[in-house]
């Protein structure tokens, strides 16, 4: 699968996105055990360091991961898809609690080494598939290459609320999809717009009043909403 476009907020993928992501929910703040965190080293740190990650925003990064025990590689990214860096978004349970938790103000070019607990990894269970033992802590160095805007942040949210009414009624996001067809410059036949405009209220418009409300948006919770 081809990595998502740097400008996500804007493109239609924000409102496209396959059902299982936009659904997976925001795991509950202060997990089991309250009084284990994550632990961060930074390893290197860009002079310039900007934008830092916050919770919705689409990360690009490499990362390794170790058992503490005995210091035996689990997982590294640059074994997978081909050697690309994972794409996901931050703080929405893509990824285990403690790496949502240990790359949050985090910068493009920075590295960190970060020590999590079971507690915020597989707990007692384990995890089998990624040869995990139960109550086991992690270790991950990871190197964090793009910090995007995320496909349902409030700037996208606020481009097509042109009314400002904090919702989305089917003529402005019809507006909207116009706009990035235009964009694209792609021909398109007139009956794509109206099948994408009914499924994206479909499987946005929770409560069928008409409209897509901030809440029903804005799956990542977001405080500014």
């Amino acid at each position: 699968r081809r990595p998502p476009r740097s400008d996500m907020g804007r493109g239609l993928t924000l409102l496209l996105l396959p059902l299982a992501l936009l659904a997976a929910p925001a795991q509950a703040e202060g997990g089991t055990a309250a009084a284990e965190e994550v632990k961060i080293e930074v390893l290197h740190l860009p002079e310039a360091c900007s934008p830092k990650s916050k919770k919705g925003d689409l990360l690009n990064a490499h990362y390794d991961g170790f058992l503490a025990s005995d210091g035996s590689k689990f997982y590294c990214s640059r074994t997978q898809n081909e050697g690309h860096p994972k794409w996901f978004v931050l703080g929405v349970g893509q990824v285990i609690k403690g790496l949502d938790i240990a790359m949050m103000n985090m910068c493009p070019g920075e590295k960190r080494k970060v020590i999590i607990p079971p507690s915020l990894a597989y707990g007692q269970q384990g995890h089998a598939q990624g040869k995990i033992p139960p109550n086991a802590t992690l270790i991950f160095e990871i190197e964090l290459y793009a910090v995007n805007r995320g496909p349902r942040s409030v700037e996208a949210f606020n481009q097509i609320d042109k009314d400002s009414d904090k919702k989305l009624s089917e003529l402005e996001i019809s507006q909207y999809l116009k706009e990035e067809f235009a964009r694209d410059g792609k021909k398109r036949h007139p009956s794509v717009h109206d099948e994408i405009l009914a499924d994206i209220f479909k499987k946005n418009d929770h409560d069928g009043d008409g409209f897509i409300s901030a809440k029903e948006y804005n799956v990542y919770q977001h405080d500014e909403l």
